[in-house]
């Protein structure tokens, strides 16, 4: 059985946090699959704004889908949810991968 199977399982048992939908959209995310990520991303941010790494890949998952304002709009989220746990170092890598997204002619 594969995560992806694995973790939609406990899904479906009703085991829904963040933590298994942000384990869920990394799954996805990996596997190449934008869209489901983005949908357990989602939800991981709705049960925990403050989940900072589920902003992020939330914004990678949201450029994959060529969404680049909403992805924007997650960096932006995730640097002030970084910003008030004290996650520098996430807040970090958004602030980059918000820049270049923006001097991309995709972020335009």
């Amino acid at each position: 059985m594969d995560a992806i199977t694995r973790l939609e399982h406990l899904l479906a048992q009703g085991q829904d946090n963040a933590l298994l939908r942000f384990g869920l959209g990394q799954a996805y995310f990996k596997a190449d699959q934008a869209q489901q990520a983005f949908e357990h991303l989602r939800q991981a941010v709705t049960h925990n704004p403050d989940y900072s790494a589920a902003w992020q890949l939330l914004g990678q998952a949201l450029t994959a889908l060529q969404q680049p304002e909403q992805a924007l709009q997650a960096y932006e989220s995730g640097i002030a949810a970084a910003q008030r746990r004290g996650d520098v170092q996430a807040g970090k890598v958004m602030q980059v991968l918000s820049k270049r997204l923006r001097k991309t002619d995709f972020g335009q």
